[in-house]
């Protein structure tokens, strides 16, 4: 076996084809954009860059094949939740059916790692956010969400016969958006909306500024400072939904005020994947024109859960109640007549949760409480480079 460092943009063109290659057979999976793997490692648009480094490799078989993959991080603003020490990252792996040959990757990465002063690696993760590109899906084998990571279920054994464990799951949830939710939500509804001071408004695209400057203060509230969170300043939030904003259907993104200051957001997206796959991994300017072809003329039936909060001085009041039926008027149609609650013909059909770590349960319960069903789980993985060290799975939110 061959294994080669990436290093110049034919051997990049290979750690995408790895990808295509070994889930080319597979009915579910989606080629993910070329632009989106290439952007992890592109040092002038991944910020991670500032307080990291990255490095990837590609694997040859006798023969020239390429059958494996692997990338390797260090960031030192990656807040790893337990006492293991620094803690790297491994992502983006892909890899034949073959021990060996995973063996292999896993070895070149923590050599690498150990050389950086790491102690333990986590895996696959993503070098930037936690949104994107985190976790193996070992459970609910449906197509992959956008920018979602997918593989064959042997990789389970494969990261688990090296000797990596299972750090934390990510359970996703799905609902039917023309089921009926429970009751409760339905009356804690009711009760707020007699308060007038409870208000709700779906964000309009024409006045994205307005609107971003109220999520910036849910957000900042509800999550600077937790889990090694920074606040978000406007500008850069207003980036992130200009960067939406030809995506975006304002009638799932939904903005809930008490006395006209904004105390819960939620943000969705229609299910991109669902016109992507079609691109085969590209996006130039004729795939830009195909995407919003097929935008326009080949509907999608599901759309895809990005941000849920409250500000923490209204938890518990059952403000997220209120938020969501708020939403479901124009997501199920519902009307509501003389206190009682009707379902139309909701705008979709599906509705999938984003990953919520098994380490908050709180949210979990949330999602529960809608009625949802889990549709996928993902396992972030841990090794320690130390194989003597007792093993701790990542601590419980309180």
């Amino acid at each position: 076996m061959n294994l080669i460092e990436v290093n110049n943009p034919s051997l990049a063109k290979d750690f995408i084809l790895v990808n295509v290659i070994i889930n080319k057979n597979d009915p579910n999976y989606i080629r993910p954009l070329d632009k989106d793997i290439n952007e992890v490692f592109d040092k002038e648009k991944n910020k991670t860059f500032r307080s990291g480094e990255a490095i990837r490799w590609i694997l040859k078989d006798e023969r020239g094949n390429l059958i494996g993959r692997i990338a390797a991080f260090v960031n030192k603003k990656y807040k790893s939740k337990g006492d293991d020490g620094p803690v790297g990252g491994i992502g983006f792996f892909d890899c034949i059916n073959d021990q060996q040959a995973a063996n292999l990757l896993f070895d070149t990465a923590k050599e690498w790692l150990t050389q950086k002063g790491m102690t333990a690696m986590d895996g696959p993760i993503n070098f930037g956010e936690r949104d994107t590109w985190w976790g193996l899906v070992v459970e609910g084998f449906e197509p992959p969400l956008y920018r979602m990571n997918y593989n064959p279920p042997y990789y389970k054994t494969l990261l688990e016969n090296y000797g990596f464990q299972p750090f934390f799951n990510q359970i996703c949830f799905g609902l039917n958006v023309g089921s009926r939710i429970q009751e409760k939500f339905y009356e804690r509804h009711a009760a707020l909306s007699k308060d007038p001071d409870y208000s709700s408004d779906n964000i309009k695209t024409n006045n994205l500024s307005k609107y971003v400057r109220d999520f910036t203060i849910v957000y900042n509230k509800a999550w600077a400072g937790h889990g090694g969170l920074k606040q978000l300043d406007e500008r850069t939030a207003l980036k992130m939904f200009q960067s939406m904003k030809a995506v975006m259907d304002e009638r799932v993104n939904w903005i809930i005020y008490y006395k006209n200051e904004p105390i819960g957001i939620w943000v969705n997206l229609p299910d991109l994947n669902q016109w992507f796959k079609y691109l085969n991994g590209k996006f130039g300017l004729i795939d830009k024109l195909k995407f919003l072809f097929y935008k326009k003329t080949r509907s999608c039936d599901k759309f895809v859960g990005l941000v849920f909060g409250i500000v923490p001085e209204f938890q518990g009041k059952g403000v997220d109640a209120y938020m969501i039926i708020e939403g479901c008027r124009l997501i199920q149609n519902l009307k509501i007549e003389n206190g009682q609650y009707f379902l139309g013909k909701p705008i979709y059909e599906k509705f999938e949760m984003q990953w919520i770590g098994e380490f908050n349960p709180k949210m979990i319960n949330v999602a529960e409480a809608l009625g949802t069903h889990r549709s996928r789980l993902l396992t972030t993985y841990r090794y320690l480079f130390d194989r003597e060290k007792e093993f701790k799975k990542h601590p419980v939110l309180n």
